[in-house]
C-alpha cells in the first residue's frame, strides 16, 4: 500500500481485533503447558500418549490450514476469522468437560482446527489491510498478541494450580485450565462484529465500491483513490495471466518453496518445545510445581518483551538482519544448554539459556516468518500459497512436539547425552535457517505487495 497514506484509528483498531485471533491462537496452544503433567497423571499416560496429548492440537492446525486458504480466497478474510473463534469456543468447553482421553483429544483436535485458521487468516488479514510501510510492525502485532496469549495463560495456569492440592489438581484443576478459554472465544467473536472485509479480496470479487468506502474510512478519499488504482492494476496484471502459468512460473515457485523452508525451519528449531513443556523441563532441573510455574511465566514475560522490540525494529532494520541474529543466538543458547545437560552440569542457571533462547526466537524467528509469510505471494493466490506454508510449518510443529519427550526418554540417547541430545538436534536446524535466509530470502522491508509481487514475476 501507498506508504504516504495517512494513519488511522480505524486501521489500527481492526489490526488489533483481527490479532485476537493471535491472542487465541496462543492462549489455546500454551494452555496444555501447564495441564500437561496434571493430564498425565488423571489419565495416566506413557510418554508416547504423553506427547499426543500436547501435539494433537498441531495434527488439529494441519487440518485447517488445509482448508482454510481456500475458503478464505472462496469466502472471504472475515468469515474464516469467526469460523476460528467458533472452533475455539467449542474446544474450550469440550476440552474442560471429558471423562476420557480420547474425547479430550477430539475437542483438542478441534480447538487445533481454530488455530490452523487463525495461524494463516489473522496475519493474512492484517497484510492485506495496512500500508507497506507499517506492514511489517501491524504483522508482528499478531506475533505480540501470540504470545500474549501465552502469557496470560501461564499465569491463569498458575492461579489456577494455586487454588486446590495435588489431587485437586489431577481431578479438576487442569479441567479450569482448558475451559477459561471461553472468555476470550467469545470476546474475539463479539468484536469481530467491527471488522470490515480485506479490501483486496472485495476488488478481488468485482466489489470495488465496498472496498473504496473501507479504504476511505481508513485513510481518506485521495488515499482511497491512489490504492483502489494500485489494486486494480495489479489485479489486472495478475489475471493476463492464466491461473496455471502463475501456479507454474519459476518466481512463484521459488516463493511458495522459501515460505515451506522458513516456516519448517521456524519450528524445528525446537521453539514449542519449550512452550509446551515448560514446567516438566523446569522440573527436571530441580523446581517443584510451583516454581516450575512461576518460571514459565518469566519466560512468557521475556518473550512478550522481545516481540514488542521486533514491532519496533522490524520495519527499520530489515527482515533478514533480524533473522539471521536471532537464529544464530538460538542456536548458540542450545548448544549451551545441551552441553549442560551431557556434562551433568544442570542447575537453575540454565534458565538464563533458556531465557536468552526465547528472547532471540521472539525477536526475530517467531514474528518475522509470520511477517514474510503474509508479504511474499500474489494476492490472487496469498490464501491458498500461504494456506501450503502454514500446513507445513503445523505438520513441522506437530513433529517435533511429537517426538521430544521420545528423544528426551530414549534410554540410548540419555546414555550418551544425558538428556542433551534434543538441544543439539535443533541448534543444527538454527544453522540450516541463518543458511537459508542468507542465501535465499529477499529483503522485503517498505516495499508495497504488488512491487514483492512484481520481483517474483521477473
Amino acid at each position: 500500500m501507498n506508504a504516504a497514506a495517512p494513519r488511522s484509528g480505524f486501521l489500527t483498531l481492526v489490526c488489533l481485533v483481527a490479532a485476537l485471533g493471535g491472542l487465541l491462537f496462543g492462549y489455546d496452544t500454551a494452555v496444555i503447558a501447564g495441564a500437561i503433567g496434571f493430564l498425565q497423571e488423571h489419565f495416566q499416560l506413557d510418554a508416547t500418549l504423553k506427547g499426543w496429548a500436547a501435539s494433537s492440537a498441531l495434527l488439529g492446525c494441519v487440518l485447517g490450514v488445509a482448508f482454510a486458504g481456500a475458503v478464505s480466497d472462496r469466502f472471504g478474510r472475515k468469515p474464516v476469522l469467526t469460523l476460528a473463534g467458533v472452533l475455539f469456543f467449542a474446544s474450550a468447553i469440550g476440552t474442560a468437560i471429558p471423562d476420557r482421553f480420547s474425547t479430550f483429544i477430539v475437542f483438542r483436535v478441534l480447538g487445533g482446527i481454530g488455530v490452523g485458521v487463525a495461524s494463516m487468516a489473522s496475519p493474512m488479514f492484517i497484510a492485506e489491510i495496512s500500508p507497506a510501510d507499517v506492514r511489517g510492525r501491524m504483522v508482528s502485532i499478531n506475533q505480540f498478541a501470540i504470545i500474549t496469549g501465552m502469557l496470560i495463560i501461564y499465569f491463569v495456569n498458575y492461579l489456577i494450580a494455586a487454588q486446590g492440592d495435588p489431587t485437586w489438581n489431577r481431578t479438576m484443576g487442569w479441567r479450569w485450565m482448558f475451559g477459561s478459554g471461553v472468555a476470550p472465544a467469545a470476546l474475539f467473536l463479539a468484536l469481530l462484529t467491527l471488522v470490515p472485509e480485506s479490501p483486496r479480496w472485495l476488488i478481488e470479487h468485482g466489489r470495488a465500491p465496498d472496498a473504496r468506502a473501507i479504504l476511505t474510512r481508513m485513510g481518506g478519499e485521495a488515499y482511497a483513490n491512489t490504492e483502489l488504482a494500485t489494486l486494480e492494476q495489479a489485479l489486472a496484471t495478475d489475471r493476463a495471466r492464466t491461473a496455471s502459468a502463475v501456479r507454474l512460473s519459476p518466481g512463484l515457485r521459488r516463493a511458495v518453496l522459501i515460505g515451506i523452508a522458513i516456516a519448517v525451519l521456524q519450528q524445528v528449531t525446537g521453539i514449542n518445545v519449550f512452550l509446551y513443556y515448560a514446567p516438566e523441563i523446569f522440573k527436571q532441573l530441580g523446581a517443584g510445581v510451583d516454581v516450575a510455574l512461576l518460571q514459565t511465566i518469566v519466560v512468557g514475560v521475556v518473550n512478550l518483551g522481545f516481540t514488542v522490540v521486533a514491532i519496533r525494529t522490524v520495519d527499520a532494520l530489515g527482515r533478514r538482519p533480524l533473522m539471521i541474529l536471532g537464529a544464530s543466538g538460538m542456536g548458540i543458547c542450545l548448544i549451551a544448554m545441551g552441553l549442560a545437560a551431557q556434562l551433568g552440569a544442570i542447575s537453575l542457571w540454565v534458565l538464563a539459556f533458556v531465557l536468552g533462547y526465547i528472547a532471540c526466537f521472539a525477536l526475530s524467528v517467531g514474528p518475522v516468518t509470520w511477517v514474510l509469510l503474509a508479504e511474499i505471494y500474489p494476492t490472487r493466490l496469498r490464501g491458498r500459497a500461504l494456506s501450503v506454508a502454514t500446513f507445513c510449518l503445523w505438520i513441522a510443529n506437530f513433529v517435533v512436539s511429537q517426538t521430544f519427550p521420545m528423544l528426551d526418554g530414549n534410554a540410548w540417547l540419555v546414555e550418551r547425552f544425558h538428556h542433551g541430545f534434543p538441544f543439539y538436534l535443533y541448534a543444527a536446524c538454527c544453522a540450516l535457517l541463518v543458511l537459508v535466509v542468507w542465501r535465499l530470502v529477499p529483503e522485503t522491508r517498505g516495499r508495497s505487495l504488488e512491487e514483492i509481487e512484481r520481483q517474483w514475476q521477473t
